[in-house]
């Protein structure tokens, strides 16, 4: 390939994205920084929306009027200070157990009810808000955006001039969901300094934003074995944050008493439900038991499982073989099989029984040839139970599945109506506020007011260490119900 003709077309794509980048800097209001924003605020509202409505749909939101118009009020009043107030500003708390909070552009914020569990103080959630509202108003996601753009309009530019490279157009979109949530360590501490800004102006106590990146710290110790913080997959460690927050919290100047008003927020979580919901599904064992749609699905052994809001699913443990359950959303099994193996690249195989569990039933072996990567071979199966259709599929690569067809059969063909009512009436764990009538250690509480969970998970809760004596008349929280049948 001539080499100045390259050299041409670069210099060409590098011009166009100088020229469109000079075009669409402007100066943050918040930072006073000059920022890269190749969309206005019209599309950053409407980029936000649509993941708001796919988000609240796929991950769901909690189902408590009073802790969600408590979040919405304090986010609200804290986003009303800020520097961007005109924003369609929205705060809700997601039905997810997992310590997280996130920000999508326009200003569309979550929290999870998993965070709101752990942290003890309305400042500490004030903490979070105020860190988030940071994000939005840094414009933090729509200068990483506006930076992959850029670097899509130089590929375009070369696709344009470069037929040759055409097929790989695709590689200037593909990372822009990854880049969605991730941001950059200067992001991140812009984003601190900025929440503890909006925080001290709403009058809070500043050393609460301490507490919340020192829980963080602990609840991550804790699970180092299992599934880490949400915020802590986007977020870096809590450890230098503790350390920069505390050195900006001291340069600020004394101002009174500042609220932190505990007991109010733990009026506002009390009741809240702790750790996974049981009645969205549970497993005991390698049974998948579903209280709520009364139905039960057995995996294999040694599988790992995974219970999503729309799926549940186990995984081999080579990771070359999957069982996974969803809803259809179709009339019939007849009709959710017609348009299973109606798909381009299906081909429907042998028919392989006609009920499960003693329910209506279609089932199939199934083939998919694909251009990239091994073609599969599997089993599709769709059952009704409780006027609801069911698809179930178990597949694998073609080439292992003779390895596998018997492991995918049993699986499938486990599903069963559940009758247990012990199975059936399992009830969630749920926070439980205890005011305390007589001095004594976390542990001395644990005896005297019983709980469903480990003492080191009332100590992250409560954020205490340690044997200290607490005080009469504290707030501790304590977590009740949830045990699960035998």
């Amino acid at each position: 390939m001539d080499r100045n003709r390259i050299r041409r077309h670069g210099t060409a794509a590098g011009l166009l994205a100088l020229a469109l980048a000079a075009g669409a800097c402007s100066t943050n209001p918040a930072t006073g920084q000059r920022q890269l924003a190749m969309m206005g605020q019209g599309q950053e509202i409407e980029m936000g929306r649509q993941a708001d409505q796919e988000i609240s749909a796929t991950m769901g939101l909690y189902p408590d009027d009073e802790v969600q118009a408590y979040v919405s009020r304090l986010g609200k009043a804290l986003a009303a200070k800020s520097e961007r107030p005109d924003l369609p500003w929205s705060f809700r708390v997601l039905d997810d157990p997992i310590v997280n909070a996130f920000a999508l552009p326009g200003g569309f914020i979550y929290v999870t009810r998993g965070l709101m569990t752990h942290l003890t103080s309305e400042a500490e959630l004030a903490s979070v808000l105020g860190h988030e509202i940071g994000h939005v108003t840094g414009r933090h996601t729509v200068e990483r955006l506006s930076k992959a753009q850029l670097a899509s309009i130089g590929l375009a530019v070369g696709m344009i001039l470069q037929p040759e490279l055409r097929n790989y157009g695709d590689l200037a979109q593909a990372g822009l969901g990854l880049l969605f949530l991730k941001y950059s360590r200067d992001d991140e501490r812009e984003a601190d300094s900025l929440g503890l800004r909006y925080l001290n102006s709403g009058d809070y106590d500043p050393q609460e934003m301490v507490e919340v990146f020192d829980v963080l710290r602990r609840v991550s110790a804790q699970q180092k074995q299992g599934r880490v913080p949400g915020w802590m997959a986007t977020h870096p460690t809590p450890e230098n944050r503790i350390e920069r927050i505390s050195s900006e919290v001291a340069k600020l100047p004394a101002s009174g008493d500042r609220v932190v008003a505990r007991e109010r927020y733990l009026q506002a979580v009390d009741g809240v439900v702790f750790g996974d919901n049981p009645r969205e599904g549970y497993f005991r064992g390698n049974t998948f038991i579903h209280p709520e749609l009364g139905f039960q699905l057995r995996f294999p052994d040694g599988w790992k499982p995974s219970n999503q809001k729309q799926a549940v699913g186990a995984i081999s443990p080579r990771e070359d073989a999957v069982v996974v359950l969803t809803l259809s959303g179709r009339n019939s099994p007849e009709q959710a099989a017609r348009e299973f193996f109606g798909q381009q690249g299906v081909q429907q195989g042998p028919a392989l029984r006609a009920s499960l569990g003693g329910l209506p039933a279609v089932a199939n072996v199934f083939g998919v040839a694909r251009q990239q990567g091994p073609s599969l071979q599997g089993i599709a199966a769709f059952v009704e139970l409780g006027g609801k259709v069911y698809q179930l599929l178990g597949y694998t690569t073609q080439a292992r599945w003779n390895g596998y067809d018997s492991v995918l059969s049993g699986a499938i063909g486990s599903f069963e109506r559940v009758t247990d009512r012990r199975a059936l009436d399992v009830q969630p764990k749920r926070v439980d506020v205890v005011t305390l009538p007589s001095a004594m250690t976390l542990e001395e509480f644990a005896k005297r007011y019983p709980s469903t969970v480990d003492l080191q998970t009332l100590a992250i809760i409560n954020h205490l260490e340690g044997n200290e004596r607490i005080p009469a008349g504290t707030e501790v929280k304590r977590v009740v119900g949830g045990e699960l049948p035998a």
